[in-house]
């Protein structure tokens, strides 16, 4: 049966229903995105469907374009977050790889990139310079997961709860969460997300969102972000203020959200993408989590081998400058450059 690309035409609710009935969806796959990525980040949005002769809906691929003079013209699915590329039957997924492609080729963007979350039927240069870190859940039993934890993961975890910190969770710790988010990344010398993101994402997608926070007294000192889709939920973006990592903090965090999200019926809880090898990788595996590859298709072999990070080395002056700049300023000036960077 002939297949044919074309932006998507129908419904909120169709695009859904044909994203969620596909293995590998997750919520950045939803329509939601589109609105929020246009609103907030004022980039293009070209959402492709795939469609057979009798206009059945057979797949569909969100891209955005992310374009800007310091750091080149990208077009990404999806940018920001961990996953995207397309949905579908195998047949749909390549001729809507082949249409994107072509897209890309006549906008001459600097690189394609489809950023799958499962292997993909494409002969497509691969990046895999993330991997992504789950951990196996008993639905409704956290306490089997507490014991399955190393004894070394429950003693960090014991000594931040003798601290005596708070715990909270509700859409109301979205000041709180972004309070300590800004500041830590300005202490990573990396520009923040805008606020007006989080609280977009908050108010399209209000049940299945989680924002945790802990408390020292009334202070919150960290703080976490995360999104469910099906029975998976992802911890996506986390942080906690640096005078408290030897309490510990960030490790309540983290168990608290875990405690939660089982009790709730989850399948498997995601630590979100990281480098391979790197800090952020060995604190995660110290939950016990597993290692999944990120397959991240490039079909267009554009200009970058990558999508940029404030870290390259041709912006290695940038985190040292970044750090030195004032909370306020750095709040102010950092979604401007932040959105520039899929």
């Amino acid at each position: 049966m002939t297949l044919h690309v074309e932006p998507f035409r129908g419904t909120e609710a169709e695009w859904d229903a044909c994203v969620q009935a596909n293995a590998g969806w997750t919520n950045f796959h939803r329509w939601g995105w589109k609105d929020i990525i246009e609103d907030v980040f004022h980039h293009d949005c070209l959402y492709l469907a795939s469609y057979d002769e009798t206009g059945h809906l057979a797949g569909v691929l969100p891209l955005v374009r992310a374009r800007s003079f310091l750091f080149g013209d990208y077009l990404v699915s999806m940018p920001f977050m961990n996953y995207g590329g397309p949905l579908g039957t195998a047949a749909a997924v390549q001729v809507l790889v082949q249409h994107a492609a072509e897209v890309a080729r006549e906008n001459r963007v600097d690189l394609l990139e489809l950023r799958s979350r499962e292997p993909l039927p494409l002969h497509a240069p691969v990046s895999h310079r993330k991997i992504t870190c789950v951990l196996d859940l008993e639905p409704g039993n956290a306490e089997a997961v507490w014991e399955r934890l190393s004894s070394n993961v429950r003693r960090k975890v014991r000594r931040a709860e003798k601290e005596g910190f708070g715990v909270a969770f509700g859409l109301d710790q979205l000041d709180a969460f972004y309070g300590v988010f800004s500041r830590h990344m300005r202490a990573l010398g990396t520009p923040t997300l805008p606020r007006r993101f989080f609280e977009a994402l908050a108010a399209r997608f209000p049940e299945d969102i989680s924002i945790g926070c802990i408390y020292d007294g009334a202070r919150p000192v960290a703080g976490g972000f995360g999104f469910r889709w099906g029975e998976e939920f992802e911890l996506s973006l986390v942080s906690a203020l640096q005078d408290y990592h030897r309490t510990y903090a960030n490790m309540l965090l983290y168990w608290a959200f875990i405690e939660r999200v089982a009790n709730q019926g989850v399948r498997l809880f995601n630590f979100g993408r990281c480098t391979p090898g790197g800090g952020t990788h060995q604190f995660k595996q110290q939950w016990g989590s597993r290692d999944v590859p990120l397959p991240w298709y490039q079909p267009l072999a554009g200009r970058r081998a990558a999508t940029p990070s404030p870290h390259d080395r041709a912006f290695s002056w940038g985190p040292a400058v970044w750090k030195r700049l004032p909370l306020v300023l750095a709040n102010a000036l950092g979604p401007s450059i932040v959105r520039m960077i899929p």
